[in-house]
C-alpha cells in the first residue's frame, strides 16, 4: 500500500487527485496540507506549518503537490527532508524556485515534476516537436485558455510548448498579444485566455502559404491531470533520488538533441 500526502488538499486539482487516492485498492490517503485545518475523504488536513509534524506522524510514501509556486517549493523542500517522494504538478515557478527544488531533491528523494500529467498533452508535446522539426520556416503561434481563476499567465503547459518549439526552431522572440501597426517577424506569438470554467485548452498553429496546420489539445475534465499524477505516483515509489517528468512515467521518446 502506497501512502500519500496531498498538499493543497482541498482546491480543485487537490480534491479530485485526493478522491482517485481514496477510491484506489493499492493507494492510501492519509492526510493533507492546506492553507486552514480541515479534512478531506475522513483524513486531517494541516496548515502549511504543521507539515513537517504530519510527515513524521503518518510516514507516507509519496507527496503529491498542486498548490502555488512559493507555497510548493516549501513543501517539496519539506517532504525531501525527510525522504517522501514527490508528485508536483504545481506551475508557475521562477529559474530560481526551481533550482530551489532541484537542490533539496537531487541526492536525497525521487520526483516527478511537470507542468501537465496529463497523458494526452503528453502525446501532444511529442506531436508539436515533431511538427516544428518538419516545419522551422513557418509562422508559429501558440494559443491557451483556462478558468477564470488560474493566476499564471501563460500556463506552465504554454510554457513547455514554447520550450519545445525553440529546442527544435531556435531561440525566438517572443510576442505576447498583439496590438496596434506591426509587421510579423519570425516570433512566436503567444495568446492567453481566461474566462468561466474553461478546464484547459492549448493549440500551435504553424502557419506557412496557402496553408495551415494546427495542432491541438482540449481538456473537458480535471480527472485527465488527476489520473495522471496517480500513475505518477505509483511510477515514482522506489526511484533512484532525482528529478523525473512524465517522459519517464509513460516511457516516452526522450527530446530528440539538436
Amino acid at each position: 500500500m502506497i501512502k500519500v500526502v496531498i498538499c493543497g488538499a482541498m482546491g480543485r486539482m487537490g480534491s479530485t487527485v485526493g478522491r482517485l487516492v481514496d477510491a484506489a485498492p493499492d493507494l492510501a490517503l492519509v492526510g493533507g496540507v492546506d492553507l486552514k485545518r480541515g479534512e478531506v475523504f475522513g483524513v486531517p488536513v494541516v496548515p502549511a506549518e504543521d507539515m513537517a509534524r504530519l510527515l513524521e506522524e503518518k510516514k507516507p510514501d509519496v507527496v503529491i503537490d498542486f498548490t502555488v509556486a512559493p507555497a510548493a517549493v516549501k513543501n517539496v523542500t519539506t517532504a525531501a527532508a525527510h525522504g517522501v517522494a514527490l508528485v508536483v504538478g504545481t506551475t508557475g515557478f521562477s529559474a530560481d524556485q526551481k533550482a530551489e527544488m532541484a537542490r533539496a531533491i537531487e541526492g536525497h528523494v525521487p520526483a516527478v515534476i511537470s507542468s501537465n500529467f496529463s497523458i494526452g498533452v503528453n502525446i501532444f508535446w511529442q506531436l508539436v516537436r515533431e511538427a516544428a522539426r518538419l516545419l522551422p520556416d513557418y509562422d508559429i503561434e501558440v494559443l491557451e485558455a483556462h478558468h477564470r481563476y488560474k493566476k499564471d499567465a501563460p500556463s506552465g503547459t504554454a510554457k513547455t510548448i514554447i520550450q519545445i518549439l525553440e529546442e527544435e526552431v531556435g531561440q525566438r522572440p517572443k510576442l505576447y498579444g498583439r496590438e496596434g501597426m506591426m509587421e510579423r517577424g519570425k516570433e512566436i506569438g503567444v495568446h492567453v485566455i481566461r474566462g468561466g470554467d474553461i478546464v484547459g485548452d492549448h493549440a500551435v498553429l504553424f502557419a506557412g502559404n496557402f496553408e495551415t496546420i494546427q495542432v491541438s489539445h482540449r481538456a473537458y475534465d480535471r480527472s485527465v491531470f488527476a489520473q495522471g499524477a496517480v500513475k505518477a505516483t505509483r511510477w515514482v515509489v522506489g526511484k533512484k533520488p532525482g528529478i523525473y517528468s512524465m517522459t519517464d512515467v509513460l516511457s516516452l521518446s526522450a527530446p530528440r538533441s539538436k
